[in-house]
């Protein structure tokens, strides 16, 4: 009897199946299409998207939020190049991702074949592991080793590359290497005599700090971390996207106070954070030149960077701080709530308060941020999954937006970047109906970042997933400017691209009307009342998407801060 032949689509969607992958986020095409076909008839949901660029967004936030790695399909050349920023954003932050990209046919590589590319060679600089299989048998091992690559140590991305005649090709079923589930990756404890160590120091400082990071909360660190700080009586400050990990209302969380703490802590416990941009890179003026740095870190070759570190701890988060809660506890201490410190910390996030209260209660129209977050923070779940991005919106929406569950804010992360919002928001959204149904997802843009995949939100609307999106819209970039002006530049008689200014958007626009294109809820807010009324309908709708478009003042802008952005733009 003839052996049964399998075809290396299937080969590779089984492969994939046996990973545990229940979703691919693609654009199908040549050579990829028989492999998309192939995923929905072994049960992996395939979730069509618009761009490469969004759909590889969004399989990085999956990986994100189910700590396996997001898969993302592409076609060869340009659609391997458009998701090149998907892969580095994962990448960089240390999300598990896995890209499989179709390539030109191996019979006539080299010959200028149809979107031919040295697509392994270029996604090399942006991964963990890049590789072609050398054969269909051998596809079942190539994707187990991208999977737990893309797991074991600081996770990131992979790249598998495979040909249209391995797509096609058929061999016998039993030539195939079949390859197990890939486990999760081992618990790495620190040194227990530099754990002892990091404790005492914890315990003598005056001035502590603890620093939550994204990488706790991926870690899934949220219980080992909440039971260090309260059995310690620690102040912590959350990075953007470690909100969470505890309460932002937790009575030990100095958030409003974050400049002071960072400027003045003589002792700052890392976990899962990275003295880098987001931290000023542990420098002065904005850290205390003789702080004293413990740092849990997970990749040893992050240990001691920008700064020397007092005590490294090379582990995992969640590990390492179950042995500071066992270390602390065989003498117990806790640091006393009647310090000079905490009477710091409090006065300067209570003078902050303030001034976000002053700023919230503007009555002016067009509405600044503040007031317009207000209105948002008011009426939206406490469980509500956030998807922050843009400039002044993001800025302003980290210290406007409370969070109290752990991977609840989703925004332009390490690497800084914008467009993420409506990808982030999908794969976020299909979380939800797996593991959370019910639960909410909000996705509050800028007016540019929005630009950047406003087209994702027809796949949106296609897979029926009831995102809120919210644009704040001040017709610009960090700032945008009025008609008046507006109309001012257009009868100058010059050129329109040596008079527009290089930030300024077309002002006006309604993004809310992109909701008609595809049957949606669209809603246009200028009031604090109708703002109120949008999200209220949108809270209502559980079939589809909403869109709101906020009008805000071109010229609002964040409260006075007591250092420059580090990038000094004179803007």
């Amino acid at each position: 009897m003839a052996s049964k032949a399998i075809d290396g689509a299937k080969v590779l969607v089984e492969a994939l199946r046996k990973q545990g992958v229940q979703f691919i986020f693609g654009v199908v095409g040549v050579p990829v299409f028989e492999v998309a076909l192939a995923a929905q008839q072994a049960g992996i949901k395939f979730i069509g998207m618009r761009n490469e660029q969004a759909a590889c967004y969004a399989a990085g936030a999956m990986g994100y939020l189910t700590k396996r790695p997001g898969v993302c399909l592409v076609v060869s050349g340009p659609g391997l190049i458009h998701a090149l920023g998907g892969l580095a954003n994962a990448q960089l932050n240390g999300w598990p991702l896995l890209l499989v990209g179709g390539s030109c046919d191996q019979g006539v590589e080299g010959l200028g074949a149809f979107q031919e590319f040295p697509q392994v060679q270029a996604c090399r600089n942006y991964t963990k592991y890049a590789c072609r299989p050398s054969s269909i048998g051998l596809i079942p091992m190539h994707v187990e080793k991208a999977v737990r690559t893309s797991l074991y140590g600081r996770p990131g991305a992979t790249y598998l590359d495979l040909p249209g005649d391995m797509i096609t090709g058929k061999v016998p079923a039993e030539s195939v290497r079949d390859a197990p589930l890939c486990p999760d990756p081992p618990k790495v404890f620190a040194d227990q005599r530099l754990v002892t160590e990091a404790v005492q120091l914890l315990k003598t400082a005056q001035k502590p700090l603890v620093i939550v990071g994204k990488g706790a909360a991926y870690g899934r660190a949220e219980r080992s971390v909440r039971t260090f700080l309260e059995q310690t009586g620690l102040p912590f400050l959350p990075t953007p996207m470690g909100k969470g990990l505890l309460p932002d209302d937790h009575p030990q969380c100095i958030a409003p106070a974050r400049s002071k703490a960072l400027q003045d802590a003589d002792v700052i416990l890392l976990l899962g954070a990275r003295l880098n941009w987001m931290l000023h890179f542990g420098q002065p003026p904005r850290f205390n030149p003789n702080v004293n740095i413990i740092q849990v870190e997970l990749l040893q070759e992050e240990l001691h960077s920008s700064v020397q570190s007092k005590v490294a701890l090379a582990g995992d988060v969640d590990a390492v701080a179950q042995q500071l809660t066992m270390e602390h506890e065989k003498s117990p201490w806790r640091y006393p709530e009647d310090t000079p410190w905490w009477k710091m910390l409090k006065q300067k996030m209570s003078a902050n308060a303030k001034a976000v209260q002053e700023l919230s209660a503007s009555n002016a129209i067009p509405m600044n941020y503040h007031v317009a977050y207000k209105q948002i923070v008011d009426l939206t779940p406490k469980d509500c999954i956030i998807v922050n991005e843009g400039a002044n919106t993001m800025d302003i929406g980290r210290t406007m937006l409370p969070n109290y569950l752990p991977r609840h804010r989703l925004d332009a992360g390490t690497f800084g970047t914008m467009g993420v919002g409506v990808g982030f928001a999908i794969a976020a959204a299909l979380w939800c109906q797996e593991h959370a149904p019910g639960k909410r997802v909000l996705c509050i843009q800028g007016d540019s970042a929005f630009g950047f995949s406003a087209m994702e939100m027809e796949t949106v609307a296609r897979y029926k997933l009831p995102i809120i999106v919210i644009v704040f819209n001040n017709d610009g970039i960090y700032n945008g400017f009025g008609k008046e002006t507006w109309q001012s530049l257009l009868e100058c008689g010059e050129h329109l691209g040596l008079v527009l200014p290089p930030n300024a958007l077309q002002p006006g626009c309604r993004y809310d009307r992109m909701a008609g294109m595809y049957g949606g809820r669209g809603f246009n807010a200028e009031t604090p009342a109708e703002l109120r009324e949008a999200v209220m309908e949108g809270l209502k709708s559980t079939d589809g998407p909403t869109i709101i478009n906020v009008v805000i003042d071109g010229m609002a802008q964040r409260k006075p801060q007591d250092f420059e952005w580090l990038t000094k733009s004179k803007i």
